[in-house]
């Protein structure tokens, strides 16, 4: 049976993924900050699918939270067959708006933590000549609009760019790359979403189901839906100064109040 170990389990994407794959009959390592929610949810996810839940409280902005998930995913004795790098979270304001000690912890959680985490999975992946790594960036990756959207830029880079380096190696990397999704993302950030459109919200567990078609598939990115398909492909026709003043007006409107 293979295991899947994510990060950021206990509720909207990271949950969603843990919800199939445990059905799929994949056992599963949990990983985030709330033990008491981790203990919930492997319960509920091994009575129901009767796998087995490990779980691993980490704080992946602290490196003592970074090396313990580096040390499960190194152990080649409970190999894990599939990362995914989901923990992640928003700052509320604009530059210098937030302080910061603030935006480097986002960077520390969405990239540093990201980068050691999949070469500490892909090394034994490589090995065994088989494995997979999801990436959860955003569609903010493909405007200029914060550190949130650069760092999101720099998960989607680094991931396409670590998949031609092990194309042929059966070690498969995606980056996930959602719009807006109903989860506590925006809640926990302090984010407004009242002004955001009805159909510009995803459900995460058919983002999920996507997603898990397009790492089947072999892709690097996976963008989960036509509507967000077409905006990010309409993000490289017009010119970035354009594109800087249209992501701004849009975060004002649809982002923190």
């Amino acid at each position: 049976m293979t295991t899947a170990l994510i990060t950021g389990a206990t509720a909207g994407i990271g949950a969603a993924f843990a919800r199939r794959l445990a059905a799929d009959g994949h056992d599963l390592v949990l990983v985030a900050r709330d033990e008491k929610r981790l203990h919930e949810h492997a319960t509920e996810l091994h009575d129901r699918h009767r796998v087995e839940a490990e779980v691993l409280r980490a704080d992946l902005s602290r490196e003592e939270g970074i090396a313990a998930v580096e040390a499960r995913l190194s152990d080649r004795k409970r190999p894990v067959d599939l990362l995914v790098n989901n923990a992640g979270f928003g700052n509320k304001g604009r530059f210098l708006e937030v302080s910061v000690a603030d935006e480097l912890t986002m960077l520390r959680v969405h990239c540093e933590a990201v980068l050691r985490l999949t070469m500490a999975a892909a090394g034994g992946m490589r090995e065994r000549r088989r494995g997979g790594v999801v990436n959860v960036a955003s569609v903010a990756a493909f405007v200029p609009r914060g550190t949130y959207g650069a760092s999101k830029a720099w998960v989607v880079q680094f991931t396409q760019g670590a998949a031609r380096d092990l194309a042929g190696s059966g070690v498969r990397l995606m980056a996930l790359c959602p719009g807006f999704v109903r989860t506590e993302f925006h809640q926990r950030a302090g984010m407004g979403t009242e002004n955001i459109p009805g159909w510009m919200w995803l459900d995460a567990d058919r983002l999920v189901d996507a997603a898990l078609k397009d790492l089947a598939r072999g892709k690097s990115l996976s963008i989960p839906d036509p509507r967000y398909k077409a905006l990010t492909g309409l993000s490289k026709l017009v010119p970035r100064g354009a594109l800087g003043r249209v992501s701004s007006t849009t975060g004002r409107k649809y982002g923190p109040s």
